[in-house]
C-alpha cells in the first residue's frame, strides 16, 4: 500500500485512503487463507481410546442382535453415537487377535515361540509405539496375552522380583497395570509396569463349575495366586484403573492413548451380586451385562473429564464367545446371532466381532458400515489419524479405515482377509476373498454342532471330512452368510484360484498393497 510522496494535505490522505480501501480485500483473503491454515495446523490430534472386551459373541450385544438376551445398554449407545461394522472381525482366539490388533499384522508371520518368547518382536512397531513417537502419553490396562521374554506367553517365573521384558513397557507403553494372560491362567498376580506386585502368594487348585463343560462357569486352572487376589473382583478393579487414569487427563493437554483389555465375558463366568439373575442367558448373560456396565463407567469418566468430543474411541472383541449348541437350546440364546460357529472356529461365529468407532463431529452418528474390516486396520487408521507413516516392512496386512470413519469413503480399499483360527494340526488358515470365504479343510461337523463332548473348542476341522465328502469348504457369504451351503463342487476354478492366493499369502505376500500410510 503506496501513498505518492509529492502530494500532500488532503489529496495526499485521498489517494492514500483509496488504496488502502482496494488492497482490503486482498489483506483478509491473506488473513482468512492464514486463520485456516494455523486452525489446520493448530488442531490437535484425538485422544484414542480401546475397549476390548475378552470372548464377547456378535449376537450378544443388542445394537448386533435385537432378539439377543442380554442387556447392553452402553454398548448399544456407544453405536447410536457412533459408527456400527457389521464385517468386522479378529483372528478367532485371544492371543493372534492382540497382536494383530497391536502391530498391523498377522501372527501366522511371526516365527517367535509361543513358550519362552514375547511375541511380539523388539524393534516391532506397535500402536502404542506409534502413537508415543507422535507425542501421545500412552497406556494399558488388563490382558496383555502376547508374553515376556524368557517366559512365554503363560509365565511361571521361578523369580517375581524381576523386571519382566518384552511386555507393554517394552512395547511403547509408558504405564501398565494388569493380568499377563486370561482370568482363567495362571499366576494369578497383577502387574504394575514392568513387574509383578509384591506380596505374600499361595497356590490354588483346578476350579470348575458342576454341572457345566470343563471351560464355562467360574472355571480357573491350578496355580499361583496372590493372597489378596479375588478373581470376582479383577473385572471391577481394572475397570477403576481405567476411570482414575482418564480422570488425571481431565487437565492435561497432551494427547493420550489408552488400550484397556477386559478380562470379561471370558471364564471365568464371575457376574457380582447386582447382576446376578438380570440377563436371560444364565451365568454368562450375568457376566456380558456386569462387563457393558465397566463400559459404561469407562465412557462416562471419558465425558467428566471433558475429552469425550476429542476422542476416537473404538470398542470391540478378541473373537467369539465360548457357546455352544447346548447353551443356546438351554437359554434361547445365539451369542453368535444367525452366524455358524463359536470362539476358535474359521466359520464366522469364531471372528465376526462387534466393531463400534465414534469420534463426535468426525464420524458421524447412526451410522451403519459394511466395509471388511480387520482388527490389523487399527495400526494404519490410526497412523493416518495421527499423521504417521508406517515403515513399508511393517504392517503388512493393514488398511487405513479413516476415510470410511469420515464418510469419504464407503470401502476402505480392502477385498480379501486371512481368518487365522484353530485347526486339527494347530493353526488353521482360511481366505475371504469379497463375498467368498474358503476354509481349506473339508470338516463338516464341529463339536459344536455334536461331535463328541470332550472338545476344548469347536472347530470345523475337529474331524477329517468323511469318505466322499469334499476337501474344503466354499461358502458365498452375500446370500449364505450362516456358512450353510458349501458351494466348493460348483466352483473348482474359484478353489484353484483362492487356494493359490492363500499360499501366497502364507508366504511373504502381503494382504495391504503397501506399509507406507500418510494421513488421507
Amino acid at each position: 500500500m503506496r501513498a505518492s510522496i509529492e502530494l500532500t494535505g488532503s489529496a495526499h490522505r485521498v489517494i492514500f485512503e483509496r488504496e488502502i480501501a482496494s488492497a482490503l480485500p486482498r489483506v483478509a483473503a491473506v488473513l482468512l487463507a492464514f486463520c485456516i491454515h494455523s486452525s489446520a495446523i493448530a488442531a490437535p490430534p484425538p485422544n484414542i481410546v480401546i475397549i476390548l472386551a475378552d470372548d464377547l459373541g456378535y449376537g450378544d450385544v443388542g445394537a448386533y442382535n435385537p432378539e439377543s438376551k442380554i442387556g447392553t445398554p452402553h454398548i448399544d449407545q456407544l453405536a447410536r453415537q457412533g459408527m456400527r461394522f457389521v464385517d468386522a472381525h479378529s483372528a478367532a482366539t485371544c492371543v493372534p487377535s492382540r497382536y494383530e490388533l497391536l502391530t498391523g499384522r498377522r501372527l501366522f508371520r511371526n516365527d517367535r515361540k509361543f513358550e519362552t518368547q514375547a511375541l511380539i518382536a523388539p524393534q516391532q512397531p506397535t500402536l502404542a509405539s506409534v502413537l508415543s513417537q507422535a507425542g501421545y502419553a500412552t497406556a494399558m490396562i488388563g490382558k496383555w496375552h502376547l508374553g515376556f521374554e524368557g517366559l512365554g506367553v503363560h509365565p511361571s517365573p521361578s523369580d517375581y522380583t524381576q523386571p519382566l521384558r518384552g511386555g507393554p513397557i517394552g512395547h511403547g507403553f509408558s504405564s501398565y497395570f494388569g493380568l499377563a494372560a486370561s482370568l482363567d491362567v495362571p499366576p494369578y498376580v497383577f502387574l504394575q509396569d514392568d513387574r509383578f506386585q509384591q506380596g505374600a502368594r499361595t497356590s490354588i487348585p483346578e476350579h470348575h463349575t458342576p454341572g457345566m463343560r470343563s471351560i464355562q462357569g467360574e472355571f480357573w486352572r491350578a496355580g499361583m495366586i496372590s493372597t489378596d487376589f479375588k478373581h470376582e473382583e479383577v473385572l471391577g478393579r481394572l475397570a477403576d484403573r481405567a476411570v482414575e487414569y482418564l480422570q488425571a487427563q481431565a487437565g492435561a493437554r497432551q494427547p493420550f492413548f489408552l488400550y484397556v483389555a477386559l478380562t470379561a465375558p471370558h471364564p471365568p463366568w464371575l457376574p457380582t451380586e447386582p447382576f446376578r439373575g438380570q440377563s436371560g442367558a444364565g451365568m454368562y448373560g450375568d457376566f456380558v451385562m456386569q462387563m457393558d456396565a465397566e463400559v459404561g463407567r469407562i465412557v462416562d469418566a471419558l465425558e467428566r473429564a471433558g475429552k469425550a468430543n476429542d476422542t476416537l474411541l473404538l470398542f470391540t472383541s478378541d473373537n467369539g464367545p465360548t457357546w455352544y449348541e447346548a447353551d443356546i437350546l438351554r437359554y434361547g440364546h445365539r451369542a453368535v446371532g444367525g452366524l455358524r460357529g463359536m470362539k476358535g472356529d474359521a466359520w464366522e461365529g469364531g471372528h465376526r466381532i462387534p466393531f463400534v468407532a465414534r469420534w463426535p463431529g468426525e464420524i458421524a452418528a447412526g451410522t451403519t458400515s459394511t466395509t471388511l474390516v480387520s482388527f490389523t486396520d487399527i495400526m494404519g487408521t490410526v497412523a493416518s489419524v495421527t499423521g504417521q507413516t508406517i515403515p513399508a516392512s511393517t504392517a503388512e496386512d493393514s488398511f487405513n479405515l479413516l476415510p470410511v470413519f469420515l464418510s469419504k469413503s464407503l470401502q476402505s480399499g480392502r477385498e480379501v482377509l486371512v481368518h487365522e483360527a484353530v485347526g486339527p494340526d494347530g493353526r488353521l488358515l482360511a481366505l475371504r476373498w469379497n463375498q467368498w470365504k474358503w476354509i481349506p479343510s473339508g470338516c463338516m461337523r464341529s463339536m459344536f454342532e455334536g461331535f463328541g463332548e470332550g472338545a476344548l473348542l469347536s472347530n470345523p476341522c475337529a474331524q477329517r471330512p468323511p469318505v466322499g465328502q469334499p476337501p474344503g469348504q466354499l461358502y458365498d457369504l452375500s446370500n449364505d452368510l450362516g456358512e450353510r451351503e458349501n458351494v466348493y463342487a460348483q466352483h473348482p476354478k474359484l478353489v484353484e484360484q483362492l487356494t493359490e492366493r492363500l499360499n501366497r499369502y502364507r508366504g511373504t505376500e502381503r494382504t495391504s498393497s503397501s506399509g507406507a500410510v500418510d494421513r488421507e
